[in-house]
């Protein structure tokens, strides 16, 4: 129970840093015409092709934050299960490139679903 709990409240703190530092600056800039993006933006644009001109900038931009926050939060619910040094390790860094891996993955299965992707 002690996991649950402490998963759901690192989430909602971490959500809540991800909109003051990440989400708000970068509507900011994209209200300013800057280019300056989040890294996980220009990540899905790279990999995935997202098409930008179809996309809702600010809805991208929501689940983003959740997608990392929950990221976030799974690994670190993850490390604290475990008791030995060396094995948080070992967990920490296979579960941080599977996690954000398949999240993001999701978020394309998503995008794509609804036609965002360029061909």
């Amino acid at each position: 129970m002690e996991e649950i709990v402490l998963f759901c409240m690192s989430f909602i703190f971490i959500f809540l840093l991800y909109q003051f530092f990440i989400v708000r600056p970068a509507k900011k800039n994209y209200k300013n015409k800057k280019e300056k993006q989040p890294a996980e933006v220009k990540y899905l644009i790279s990999r995935y092709k997202l098409d930008m001109k179809k996309v809702n900038y600010y809805q991208l931009l929501q689940i983003v934050a959740l997608t990392s926050s929950f990221d976030i939060s799974l690994i670190c619910s993850l490390i604290m299960i475990t008791n030995n040094f060396i094995l948080r390790l070992l967990v920490g860094i296979i579960s941080i490139i599977l996690t954000i891996l398949i999240s993001y993955h999701l978020v394309y299965l998503f995008y794509k679903k609804k036609g965002m992707i360029k061909k």
